[in-house]
């Protein structure tokens, strides 16, 4: 090979190998988002396993062949005039331009946290090419029906996830969550849900994850007929025991094995587990485990199947490079080290950029939990196993499907509980896939003029230019230690939003526990200063885990599964419990009581109540916490408001001993009338804090009847 012509082999691996790393850094999303969101796996823990499960995918069960045009968007016929040297020289410059094009979109959408097809951005920039180069020879190239099969799966993919996912979850959330005991119902049904879960895992693995090591095993004489395993191309039947069958019964055989095992499997492992009284937090267990499973499974069958979108145009580029000019075949075989730049550069993105995208898909459009993020994954899969099927052969995207499956899961908990803004910039992106893709291929392509010392200017610039642009955004960027180390921190999950919400109120109670304290030491005629400086520092440190809760919230670094500003109410009405308990203690401060024994343990009777008072609404923010968890169920909303109902009540029993104190002091307290209306005055700020809890839970009404 000439100097020249190698130079040119160097720049266009390069540019292969910046696609592969584009495609880790922003698909990966589709596998291992929704579990980062559910917290079922810390950031860290997401990484490391999509990083192994895709480049295991890309490296051993991708196809030893591939297209020489991707997903068959040009078709060319190589008898025609003009079909020469020229041509496959065009050709060869115009698929590294549209590499280069996708790859920089697709950096583009990255940095702003937009999960978009790669899949789609490559047909986009050979589209693009295609277009030119029709212009350039008179000929006709673009398969237009294909085209308009990617324009639908914009629509169809999104839908049908969306649809499959809701229905799963409810189906989860009706027979499981809304049981009277969902660990007992979990025990024996969640096996019977792994069964079909497992046996689409199955059957998607076969066609999709190892069809090309299917393919393999067939060249090499281990298996007489590849089509015992994998479904016909065309002119399939439905029974499963034909030769031409759509779904061999030898497939159907090994997902069923695979569905009994981990059937089983589960099954043992729930029997004699002990879950310690978790309730909806020893659901959504078992969930993780099974929303792992098939996330490990999507990565590898991504991993196997997008590798091609980075290393299909450059194992062309590559066969135009070293055969006769003027020669292309249909496929072509992949080099060794190109499947290693493939597979090396897809697990890289996933380590360095990842999770930029994970942060979205899990955290932005809807909350997540284990059975929502299960029900997200396996819609996502069984949508895109049914339409790959011959029958179908619409080319849909992954990242498209689970995004809708996202979608759907939030719109079981209806229409407010999805980011519809986040939702309609990541459509948005779709849409401009294909036109930005092509436009920029088709200005690299112009700009390279099919001319090697071209290519060897152009392609340098456009990577400085990347990188200017990643370094001039630079000051919001988030460094990936910083954040993997605040999604792993101690090695905890994150918490979710109600998760705090409820640690708030914790400190909330934290600090009537220390007023209670406080009014203990004065009704005894004891200093009560330490008391109250620690019922002054337990309101701060409250205080502190309300401003950083507001923050991230009216940042919407949170979807919330309630509207922001009716949580924002919430956690205000929560606030107020402990602004009242120190303003309890200051009270105390000014003045020692009014000295009675009576008086004074009446007041110790008051503080009692209120701090029951405090307790109950804390068991009904758990409550909460908890309900969040199992997606709003009908019994758990049921509870919730007994819970409110009993935090009224014991407000009530707080106002009759504030009642009857209050009557006693102004009774007996004309012999030192100040003190008396010192100690009312304490009365009524204890009041205060009991009110703040009627009012907090009440606050909790609009989710009991939504």
């Amino acid at each position: 090979m000439e100097p020249l012509m190698m130079l040119v082999l160097i720049l266009a691996t390069t540019v292969c190998a910046y696609m592969a790393w584009n495609i880790g850094a922003n698909d990966v999303a589709n596998a291992m988002g929704t579990s980062v969101g559910s917290r079922a796996l810390t950031l860290k823990q997401a990484v490391v396993i999509a990083a192994i499960f895709e480049f295991a995918g890309a490296f051993f069960a991708g196809d030893a062949v591939t297209d020489t045009v991707r997903k068959g968007i040009l078709s060319f016929d190589t008898e025609a005039a003009y079909f020469d040297a020229a041509f496959t020289n065009d050709l060869m410059f115009g698929f590294i331009a549209a590499m280069m094009a996708a790859a920089v979109w697709i950096t583009i959408a990255t940095r702003l946290g937009l999960p978009v097809s790669t899949t789609h951005s490559i047909i986009g920039g050979i589209v693009g090419i295609g277009l030119v180069l029709e212009i350039q020879y008179e000929a006709s190239l673009i398969d237009w029906e294909v085209v308009s099969k990617v324009v639908m799966s914009w629509v169809a993919s999104p839908l049908m996830g969306g649809l499959l996912a809701f229905l799963t979850f409810y189906a989860v959330r009706s027979t499981i969550l809304e049981a009277p005991d969902p660990i007992a119902r979990s025990r024996w049904l969640a096996p019977i849900l792994a069964l079909p879960t497992f046996f689409v895992l199955g059957i998607a693995l076969q066609f999709k994850a190892l069809k090309g090591f299917i393919s393999r095993m067939e060249n090499e004489g281990v298996i007489a007929n590849k089509y015992d395993w994998l479904p016909v191309k065309e002119n399939g039947v439905w029974n499963p025991l034909a030769d031409n069958a759509w779904i061999p019964m030898n497939a159907i055989l090994v997902a069923l094995v695979i569905g009994m095992i981990g059937s089983l499997t589960l099954y043992f492992v729930l029997r004699n587990y002990e879950f310690k009284g978790e309730g909806f937090h020893g659901v959504e267990r078992i969930f993780v485990w099974l929303q792992i499973i098939t996330a490990a499974y999507v990565a590898f069958a991504h991993g196997a199947n997008d590798r091609s979108n980075a290393i299909g145009p450059m194992a062309t580029v590559f066969e135009l490079l070293t055969s006769t000019p003027g020669e292309l075949a249909d496929k072509v075989d992949v080099p060794l080290w190109l499947v290693l730049l493939g597979s090396a550069g897809i697990a890289i993105g996933v380590m360095t950029w990842g999770w930029r995208v994970m942060d979205t898909i899990g955290h932005k459009i809807t909350d997540i939990t284990p059975t929502r993020g299960f029900a997200a994954e396996f819609g996502a899969a069984t949508t895109i196993l049914i339409f790959s099927m011959p029958f179908l052969a619409v080319p849909v995207s992954t990242t498209h499907t689970l995004v809708g499956a996202v979608v759907g899961v939030g719109l079981a908990g209806g229409a407010k509980n999805v980011d519809f803004r986040v939702f309609g910039k990541i459509a948005a992106s779709w849409v401009a896939s294909l036109p930005a893709a092509g436009f920029g291929a088709v200005t690299l392509y112009v700009a390279m003029a099919s001319t090697p010392l071209n290519l060897i200017v152009v392609l340098p610039i456009a990577f400085a230019g990347v990188a200017y642009v990643m370094w001039i955004t630079r000051d919001d960027e988030v460094a990936i230690e910083d954040a993997l180390a605040e999604a792993s921190g101690s090695g905890d999950k994150q918490p979710t939003v109600f998760e705090l919400f409820h640690t708030h109120a914790e400190a909330v109670e934290a600090t009537v526990e220390s007023m209670l304290t406080a009014v203990s030491k004065a009704t005894a005629g004891e200093d009560a200063s330490t008391e109250i400086q620690a019922t002054i520092d337990a309101e701060l440190y409250a205080d502190d885990i309300k401003n950083a809760l507001r923050e991230k919230v009216s940042a919407r670094e949170w979807k919330l599964l309630i509207d922001s500003d009716e949580f924002l109410y919430m956690l205000g009405r929560q606030d107020r419990i402990a602004d009242y308990a120190q303003n309890v203690a200051e009270q105390l401060s000014f003045r020692p009581l009014y000295d009675n024994a009576k008086a004074r343990g009446m007041v110790m009777e008051m503080a009692e109540a209120v701090q029951k008072t405090t307790a109950i609404y804390e068991d009904t923010v758990l409550h909460l916490r908890d309900l969040t968890l199992s997606g709003y169920t009908k019994t758990g909303r049921t509870e919730l408001r007994d819970l409110i109902h009993q935090v009224n009540l014991a407000e009530h029993e707080a106002d009759i001993v504030e009642s009857r104190a209050a009557g006693f002091v102004f009774r007996e307290g004309s012999d030192d009338p100040l003190a008396a209306v010192h100690m009312y005055r304490v009365l009524q700020r204890l009041d205060d804090v009991a009110n703040a809890c009627e009012d907090a839970a009440n606050a909790f009404l609009p989710i009991v009847y939504q």
